[in-house]
């Protein structure tokens, strides 16, 4: 077994030079939010992420090994709840107490997405919210602080299957 790779450099889509991306790594968005971990690539390569600190990436980000490669990041599709209302007034007060409870939400224009939680799901009934279960890459809004990293595994190494 080879000693696998390192990732130690992470650059936003756009701004690494995709078309020379060597492989990909499909993750949901708790694996895509890592500083250290093992990841396994969609062709099968096992590499260690090594990032200096932890990073949120999102699809079509780029993660560069140490032998040069580039590994093209795809966000999976995740089971969510799309949330809809009519009215957009109501859609920013449905978005405000999903931020007043913390929750990761997802803002795709005209509608949020969440992870399943009844209880929530039960709250934004009441409030007239039309709700749909889909599957669908997650990416939540990074809020005030999402250039700290407030990750439990920063020293941990994990192994996610892509």
């Amino acid at each position: 077994m080879p000693i696998p790779q390192h990732a130690s450099i992470h650059r936003s889509a756009g701004h690494w030079p995709g078309e020379q991306a060597a492989s990909a790594v499909t993750l949901d968005f708790e694996a895509r939010h890592r500083r250290r971990t093992l990841l396994t690539l969609d062709d099968g390569e096992v590499i260690i992420l090594n990032l200096p600190r932890a990073v949120a990436m999102s699809d079509g980000d780029g993660l560069q090994l140490e032998d040069g490669r580039w590994v093209r990041v795809h966000a999976s599709k995740e089971r969510l709840v799309e949330i809809r209302h009519p009215d957009l007034v109501q859609l920013v007060r449905l978005a405000w107490h999903l931020g007043n409870r913390h929750l990761p939400t997802d803002i795709c224009g005209p509608l949020l997405r969440i992870r399943p939680d009844h209880v929530i799901e039960g709250m934004l009934r009441d409030m007239g919210a039309d709700l749909r279960t889909v599957a669908a890459s997650f990416q939540p809004e990074g809020g005030a602080y999402a250039g700290h990293s407030h990750s439990h595994h920063a020293g941990e190494i994990e192994h996610h299957h892509g």
